[in-house]
């Protein structure tokens, strides 16, 4: 039997062969398993949402079905009739179908627009619950009581792209959140993202946005990760047309639409959510020890069970069917991988990953998910947020993998925040900066970041406070010349500018940190009066000119629009040139591309040497450049030739000799090889 390509690329894994392929064939298993042996797709299997839930039938009648095993009774109940329990909108259990309800109703039993719910009873007790599947919930302003909402419109909204494909080279991903992107202090909506931000995400460079908070949550507060019903896009930001026409702009803008999606927990609320849908504590959950995340206060899947992969299966394919998301970025998959949820493990071995503390339907679960999405759009993008370092997570099934197409390098906005917090401006490490940078498994692709949401929630800071803090408030004028403004500025550029030239695959940014956004993220709370002041983002900062933010965003810009220049510039190989921790200087090549970083605080070089291949190079970006706000220090107009010497001339190299003023960094372009004197 053929090793499998995981284990022969990584000598290393071969002691955790029999776990790796044990894990690939577990796959193959459960997969045979729900497709009947191959009679149906995985595709087939995971349409869950086209029979369940609420729909309509082709004489205009509808029909209702539900899965709830322990249900002894349920019943329809909504402003259709009066919310009380009547026999006429009872439910009926499906012989032979494992806790199957339905009920079919007349037309005119059901209207656009209705509020409804179950009631469901089981031995011993009932309630009201929200149907698992239903796809749209609405909370009364003033009861604030969720409800599902009957969402039939006399007309449903046409996809004007039908042929949209990701560019993923590289992925450059604007991480938003709907209701926090607007300026006013108030929850924002769909329509307002469309109209606003994405013209303006697409004007920076970005190719692909990456949204939180679409399925629905009870609590605002918990940034959409304490999700209730799976299938409903959250109503507070608007309504289903109004999200699908956002989505079908962003792809006529060229923009791709990745869904934060959450598979790892789900909020345990039982009015709500699916905590105790059915009365027992096992329809969707593990019961005992396992049932709860301490950490998160939430509830865990049991993905050992065929009708909780069911369910959410049928959830990734619906996402992608119903609205045309582009993909997925898996919460928590780091969670999902461990009986300890990672909490506490060092993680300093491979023998970390193979020592039966792993949750293998988890890993299942992942698989299946990622062989399900690219099979129903072989052009979707899979992202896991995974802290572990777990081997194989984003290479292919075929492989031995676990098939997402990136992994967050988690490890990257970790380091600069210590640096931050830890370091004096003299003691930052180049070495240690292309570690962190580079430091990833060679045959899995990843998402480099200087830092995402998480950075900027309350009890944390953005890299631009760290920076600049309090300052921020008062010397931000172009005027005003503050060097606690002008350090902050000068970092915050090479911090980005490092951060994203050494991506393999694409590079993360969460709308405002891009210009700087001077103020954290707290969503209202009874804690700050249920205050938006900090739950949203101020765009007319960086729209005004007369402010320094301006400046950030201009560079953020502008190092986008040299990568977009350079066909595959992820796919490039990344080559050190020099480092010199005693220097701070760092300097790397991609094709052509010359980087070049003095991280000093004090010591500027001149004619310093960087042995770079033959030829003449021109500055195509600099962070001191007046345009974003530096000092203009360097002549960037003057072309730069190397220098011969006769000890590396075989190898066609040179010195290139620059000026490299303190805190700056700039990136040169080969703009013709040097001509060499033909042999005699």
């Amino acid at each position: 039997m053929n090793k499998l390509m995981l284990i022969q690329k990584d000598p290393w894994l071969e002691p955790y062969a029999e776990a790796i392929e044990g894990r690939h064939n577990d796959v193959i298993k459960k997969e045979q398993d729900l497709t009947q042996n191959g009679r149906l797709s995985l595709s087939d299997f995971a349409s869950g949402y086209l029979y369940f839930g609420l729909q309509r039938m082709a004489d205009g009648g509808w029909v209702f079905r539900e899965w709830a095993p322990n249900a002894t009774a349920i019943y329809l109940v909504g402003d259709f009739n009066g919310w009380e329990k009547r026999e006429d909108y009872r439910l009926r259990r499906l012989e032979g179908a494992a806790g199957n309800w339905e009920i079919v109703l007349p037309a005119d039993a059901l209207h656009h627009g209705d509020l409804y719910k179950l009631r469901m009873e089981w031995e011993g007790g009932a309630g009201e619950r929200i149907p698992a599947w239903c796809r749209r919930v609405v909370q009364d302003e003033t009861t604030k009581i969720f409800s599902a909402q009957v969402w039939d419109p006399a007309e449903k909204y046409k996809f004007r792209v039908n042929d949209f494909r990701p560019d993923t080279s590289p992925l450059l991903i604007y991480e938003c959140h709907i209701g926090m992107a607007t300026e006013e202090e108030k929850t924002g909506t769909y329509e307002e993202f469309r109209l606003k931000v994405l013209p303006r995400v697409a004007r920076d460079g970005y190719n692909a946005i990456q949204i939180m908070a679409i399925q629905e949550h009870p609590y605002y507060g918990s940034f959409g990760y304490h999700v209730s019903s799976f299938f409903a896009a959250s109503s507070r930001f608007g309504t289903p047309e109004e999200l699908k026409r956002l989505i079908d702009d962003a792809h006529a803008l060229g923009l791709a639409v990745i869904m934060d999606i959450v598979h790892s927990h789900a909020v345990k609320n039982e009015a709500e959510g699916l905590g105790r849908f059915d009365g027992s504590y096992r329809q969707y959950f593990h019961t005992g020890e396992r049932r709860e995340h301490r950490a998160w206060d939430s509830l865990c899947f049991d993905y050992g069970r065929n009708e909780v992969l069911h369910f959410l299966l049928s959830n990734c394919k619906f996402w992608l069917d119903e609205y045309r998301f582009d993909g997925f970025r898996f919460d928590g998959v780091t969670s999902m991988l461990y009986y300890s949820h990672g909490l506490g493990e060092a993680f300093s071995n491979y023998g970390d990953y193979y020592n039966g503390h792993q949750d293998g339907d988890a890993i299942v679960y992942l698989t299946l998910a990622n062989r399900l999405i690219h099979e129903v759009n072989p052009h979707a993008v899979t992202i896991a947020e995974e802290v572990s370092g777990m081997p194989g997570l984003a290479a292919r099934f075929e492989d031995g993998g676990y098939d997402f197409d990136y992994r967050m390098a988690m490890n990257i906005p970790d380091f600069w925040i210590k640096t931050l917090k830890e370091k004096k401006d003299e003691d930052w490490h180049p070495s240690a900066i292309w570690w962190e940078t580079t430091n990833r498994r060679a045959d899995e692709k990843t998402i480099s970041y200087a830092e995402s949401h998480d950075q900027a929630l309350v009890g944390d800071k953005t890299i631009i406070f760290w920076l600049i803090d309090a300052d921020m408030y008062w010397h931000m004028q172009t005027n005003d010349r503050n060097l606690t403004v002008e350090r902050g500025l000068a970092l915050h550029k090479m911090i980005r500018l490092v951060t994203a030239t050494t991506m393999n695959g694409g590079y993360l940014n969460f709308m405002g940190n891009e210009f700087g956004h001077p103020e954290w993220i707290d969503f209202p709370r009874e804690g700050n009066g249920w205050s938006y002041k900090y739950a949203r983002r101020q765009w007319g900062l960086v729209d005004n000119p007369d402010l320094k933010y301006h400046f950030l965003g201009d560079f953020d810009h502008a190092m986008l629009a040299l990568i977009h220049s350079v066909p595959a510039f992820q796919a490039l190989p990344l080559q050190k040139v020099w480092d010199n921790d005693g220097d701070q200087v760092l300097a790397y090549m991609r094709g052509d591309f010359v980087f070049a970083f003095n991280f000093s605080p004090t010591h500027s070089f001149t004619d310093y040497g960087l042995l770079t291949p033959e030829g003449s190079y021109r500055v195509v970006l600099n962070t001191d450049d007046p345009l974003y706000g530096g000092n203009g220090l360097t002549d960037d107009s003057i072309e730069h030739f190397t220098q011969p010497d006769p000890l590396y001339a075989p190898d066609g190299k040179g010195w290139l000799k620059l000026y490299l003023p303190a805190r700056t960094a700039m990136v040169l372009r080969r703009v013709t090889p040097k001509k060499r004197k033909p042999k005699r």
